[in-house]
């Protein structure tokens, strides 16, 4: 079965930043998926995984429609879209090849594949673990973006791109946080020109302390979400990264560049988000951002995990034509 051949659906809850781990995997593929995305009626919504029966119920029409002809394969991620996995693997009779990415917590038999960053606990033969998120990061996309900023490449070297996010489940970005960063940034830009891009998630009081301490600076490139979005870009150009720790996805694309990255410490914090920065610490992607001083630079293998994946599954879909 050729890639081109691939009959493929991307499932699910409408979270760009779950849709994305699956579209990576598809473009990884070389295959045009058809998104589905889902919306669960009650008990399913709320009881989405541990609810494992009556699937036929359980989707509202206000969502995408899950009917034949079946595809060959289902990338799907979110708590929401394991319902819609499960479903399809029933009603095709395991014809339909089901890849659950992100930790489904039930058991990971119940699905063809299932992938999970390390700091999940979820394993199992059919289990592929990788280093964090998976994402739509690849050396073409980042030279392609970076060839609409063409004002990027002019600002003089070194460059230092910092993502900021904000307000999250654990995390916090406070107006003193904001202060403290955007006078270190300030220190970084006698040595560095700054490209800084912010989040929707980013407070709007936290946005003006840091657009009136750094927007005037003829070293700093402020994209403060209007126009053309230069995150890609911003990858591809600087020399080094810098990334708040609220975001997963955010590091995980930062560390698929091989560039040195610094996480900036927030407020609050969760077991598994914090268990994920210990292991890319540890592992030599990522180091903390000193309160102060010169940023050194290091080397790492970035990981390769979304071009893993794409290689097992279309293993397992070679496996299925020849059996």
């Amino acid at each position: 079965m050729t890639q081109r051949n691939i009959s493929c659906w991307v499932v699910s809850e409408g979270l760009a930043g779950t849709e994305n781990q699956c579209l990576g995997i598809a473009d990884a593929l070389g295959v045009s998926p058809t998104v589905k995305r889902i919306k669960l009626r009650f008990p399913w919504k709320q009881l989405s995984p541990y609810l494992r029966c009556g699937h036929q119920w359980a989707f509202d029409s206000a969502g995408d429609s899950l009917a034949p002809p079946w595809p060959d394969l289902v990338l799907a991620s979110g708590r929401k879209s394991i319902a819609a996995a499960l479903h399809i693997k029933r009603q095709s009779n395991g014809k339909t090849l089901v890849v659950q990415v992100q930790d489904p917590r039930i058991p990971a038999r119940l699905f063809d594949l299932v992938t999970v960053p390390q700091h999940d606990p979820t394993r199992g033969d059919n289990v592929i673990i990788t280093t964090g998120a998976l994402h739509r990061v690849t050396v073409a996309k980042l030279a392609e973006e970076a060839a609409k900023f063409p004002l990027l490449q002019e600002l003089p070297a070194r460059r230092a791109a910092v993502m900021i996010g904000g307000n999250s489940k654990a995390h916090r970005l406070t107006e003193e946080n904001a202060a403290a960063l955007a006078a270190r940034l300030q220190e970084l830009a006698e040595d560095y020109s700054l490209m800084i891009t912010v989040s929707r998630r980013t407070p709007p009081a936290c946005l003006d302390i840091l657009q009136k301490t750094l927007a005037d600076n003829p070293r700093v490139y402020f994209w403060d979400g209007s126009g053309a979005n230069p995150y890609f870009a911003f990858l591809e150009c600087a020399d080094i990264l810098l990334v708040t720790e609220d975001s997963v996805s955010m590091t995980s694309e930062a560390i698929s560049t091989g560039k040195p990255v610094y996480t900036i410490p927030m407020e609050g914090g969760a077991a598994r988000v914090n268990k994920f920065h210990h292991l890319l610490q540890t592992q030599g992607y990522t180091r903390i951002l000193p309160q102060e001083g010169t940023l050194e630079s290091w080397h790492y293998t970035p990981p390769q995990d979304t071009a893993a994946i794409a290689a097992k599954i279309q293993a397992l879909l070679e496996e299925r034509v020849n059996t």
